[in-house]
């Protein structure tokens, strides 16, 4: 039985997602001529269905034409066809197939993304940016400003709808996904790699990219962290600044099933029975923590 989702995805014919027409036909162009797309969202990657598309090439030959559009370089910009002319690049090819056609950034960008997207397994960053690249060319394409992509900030919901459709995914769905490219780079690579819960991504991708330095530091060293973590970590940020040991100490004391640290507190008046006036308060704690420490070790009894 078909899930909701995919009965909401059109899945096009490669003609359909690169406008191709009958009428259009493929000239050879040198590789070295071509380069990739600005900001290309997805990674190709040297796997077991490259080395099936690099042994296909070599037998066949690069059955699909690439699409590229010519720039003020006398070269060309790859607009659909990364893995394709990586893989010619792997079997030996010097040229490959390609449509060449003037397409403006926006029909570009909408054309890359669609040719994209529908491939299995797309890690959350490639989703992320993707549906960031395709939502600003759609809103500008309406003749609509970008607008902060945050749901928490006022969202189109046209524009996230129509994309959420078109690709299966809800308009929520969609904003989580964008707001992952708030996140510095190595926290987005945790993500990919799943040693972070993507939902908690979304939370710390709120967070000021300093404190998400600390905070991937602290994830290299400990682990993962949970949400209610975070939760309290953005708590304690609206309330005044932060350093990175105070967030460790959040961190730590939030952790799920911790039992909270609980604060001792001895007044200035019941240490002056012990102390004289000499003695400052950093002086009283010294002597206090030398004493504890001296009975812990077995120095003296009390």
């Amino acid at each position: 039985m078909k899930s909701k989702s995919a009965d909401k995805i059109k899945m096009p014919s490669i003609d359909e997602l690169l406008g191709v027409s009958g009428e259009e036909s493929a000239t050879d162009i040198e590789i070295s001529r071509i380069h990739s797309f600005a900001n290309h969202p997805f990674k190709v990657l040297d796997d077991d269905k490259m080395d099936d598309l690099v042994e296909s090439i070599k037998q066949n030959g690069v059955l699909t034409p690439v699409l590229v559009r010519p720039d003020k370089n006398n070269s060309y910009e790859m607009i659909s066809g990364h893995r394709r002319m990586h893989a010619a690049i792997k079997a030996g090819l010097e040229t490959i197939p390609a449509i060449v056609r003037d397409i403006e950034d926006d029909e570009a960008i909408v054309i890359m993304v669609d040719a994209n997207i529908q491939r299995e397994e797309l890690l959350p960053s490639e989703k992320a940016f993707a549906y960031k690249m395709k939502l600003g060319a759609m809103k500008r394409q309406a003749g609509r400003p970008p607008k902060n992509n945050s749901c928490q900030s006022g969202t189109n919901l046209r524009s996230d709808e129509e994309l959420g459709n078109q690709v299966g995914e809800s308009a929520r769905s969609i904003q989580r996904y964008i707001r992952l490219t708030e996140l510095i780079p190595d926290l987005l690579d945790y993500v990919d790699k799943k040693r972070l819960q993507f939902t908690v991504a979304v939370d710390i991708s709120y967070i000021d990219k300093e404190i998400q330095t600390w905070l991937f530091e602290y994830i290299k060293e400990n682990g993962t962290v949970k949400a209610v973590q975070v939760a309290a970590l953005r708590t304690a940020l609206e309330a005044g600044p932060m350093t990175q040991a105070k967030m460790i100490s959040i961190l730590v004391n939030s952790q799920p099933g911790r039992k909270q640290e609980q604060k001792i507190t001895l007044s200035e008046k019941k240490l002056r029975n012990f102390f004289s006036d000499k003695y400052t308060t950093e002086d009283m704690e010294s002597v206090i923590l030398e004493l504890l420490d001296q009975w812990k070790r077995g120095e003296i009894t009390v």
